[in-house]
């Protein structure tokens, strides 16, 4: 485990999570209508022309870099992350598990509410009952971890059809990486697939004659497995890509929709700061986090702040739908689990002294 954890964490939430706290949802989620038409650029240079605003930004900048910097520096190895990285390994084969109820269990909330993955792309159930039970039959397939391979597979192409009907869609973006992270894994245990496949594959028992695919499971177990180590990849740069996304797209690149949020709210009674402030602070907060999981530095770290941001938002904003979220933070919960993994800062550079190499995802 990255031995940075609990500098990181610290560091960040403190700096810049005041910031960026309830201002940090979906946008689209919780307003209604475009906002004043205001150019990014300009936006941004007004804001920080403010010498209070400025002073501010500059002070939580150096101070977030100078302590991260601090504790690069001095970071020992500490038995006690040790111990827990290792703890964290010894969940990856839970992590199947997390991603189906992450990805379940807004599902089935989309087929009862009617809408397609992100709650302003909509239907109306009693008259396109086909989507209904499409996305409620998805979603509970993936709660039991039944022909979850097969299951993922229709997800996929049917987010890929809703992106094609709707381009919101993209807001529900974190869908994608899930869904793949899924095909690859499995269903996992605890899981229907694990299940049937342990009974179908004793000789001698009377489902193993009438079971036409667990030999296809097996199969599909072992030409996926040299993909697994992938998986951490996958799961972190897809949350960071969506975390780019709606710190730029939705907040930075759209200030007049943010600001919306900051008034509907009365946001600056919570920390008196300019309105443009809580615009810039989530925009670039967001855009941090994303970036920093997208290279894979401090991993864990990342994910924790990511909860935090997650937490404070559900807290701060009453009718932000809840369901919309869930996705997040179970891929949230499962970066913390499996680390950066491959292709990552933290694999390369950030191992701890005498630490091995982190495993890859189990599907078993």
């Amino acid at each position: 485990m990255d031995t940075r954890i609990p500098g990181f964490a610290g560091i960040v939430a403190l700096g810049l999570t005041l910031l960026s706290r309830p201002a940090s949802a979906h946008v689209d989620y919780v307003t209604e209508g475009p906002g004043d038409a205001l150019d990014a650029l300009d936006f941004a240079l007004s804001v920080l022309s403010d010498p209070v605003n400025a002073a501010i930004f500059g002070v939580s900048g150096l101070a977030v870099t100078g302590g991260l910097a601090a504790y690069i520096w001095i970071r020992p190895t500490i038995a006690d992350i040790v111990i827990l990285r290792d703890v964290l390994v010894g969940y990856s084969d839970l992590v199947p598990w997390m991603l189906r109820l992450s990805v379940g269990l807004p599902l089935v909330g989309a087929g009862f509410q009617g809408y397609l993955f992100a709650p302003t792309v909509t239907f109306d159930p009693s008259t396109n009952p086909v989507a209904r039970v499409l996305f409620i039959g998805l979603g509970f397939t993936l709660l039991f971890g039944l022909a979850t391979r097969i299951v993922t597979t229709i997800g996929l192409l049917t987010f890929g059809w809703a992106l094609s009907v709707d381009p919101g869609v993209v807001l529900a973006m974190e869908y994608v990486p899930a869904f793949l992270a899924l095909l690859i894994l499995g269903g996992g245990r605890p899981s229907a697939d694990h299940m049937l496949q342990q009974v179908a594959g004793t000789d001698g028992t009377y489902y193993s004659r009438v079971d036409p695919v667990h030999h296809l499971k097996g199969f599909l177990d072992v030409t996926t497995a040299r993909y697994r180590e992938y998986v951490p990849v996958i799961v972190r740069v897809g949350m960071g890509v969506t975390f780019v996304y709606l710190g730029l797209i939705q907040k930075l690149a759209d200030p007049g929709r943010a600001l919306l949020v900051v008034e509907k709210y009365d946001l600056t009674a919570v920390v008196p700061v300019d309105p443009g402030m809580w615009v810039l602070g989530a925009g670039l907060t967001e855009m941090l986090v994303g970036l920093v999981l997208i290279a894979g530095f401090m991993t864990r770290g990342a994910a924790a702040v990511s909860f935090v941001l997650f937490t404070t938002t559900l807290f701060g904003l009453p009718d932000d739908p809840v369901l919309a979220h869930i996705t997040l933070f179970g891929m949230a919960s499962a970066v913390f689990t499996m680390g950066a993994g491959p292709l990552s800062f933290d694999d390369w550079f950030g191992r701890p002294a005498g630490a091995d190499q982190e495993t890859g995802v189990s599907a078993d």
